[in-house]
């Protein structure tokens, strides 16, 4: 399943990140720590998402939550 359908407040491992070929989304995700493996939360969900991974916390549109998959 995508981080879009991830339940408020439970940690995921992250299964893989898919961005379709667009490096630069893969690298973005990759300099936040978003990355195959890696341990995942979304702690809000208004219009974005706000994930928290280690020990940072980040604001996730959709469509970058669309491509990681849990």
């Amino acid at each position: 399943m995508t981080l879009n359908e991830a339940k408020l407040g439970e940690e995921y491992l992250i299964d893989s990140v898919d961005t379709v070929g667009d490096e630069e989304m893969e690298s973005f995700l990759f300099s936040l720590g978003c990355y195959s493996g890696e341990k995942i939360t979304v702690v809000d969900r208004k219009r974005n998402l706000v994930v928290a991974i280690k020990d940072a916390r980040y604001n996730i549109d959709p469509e970058l939550a669309t491509a990681i998959r849990i």
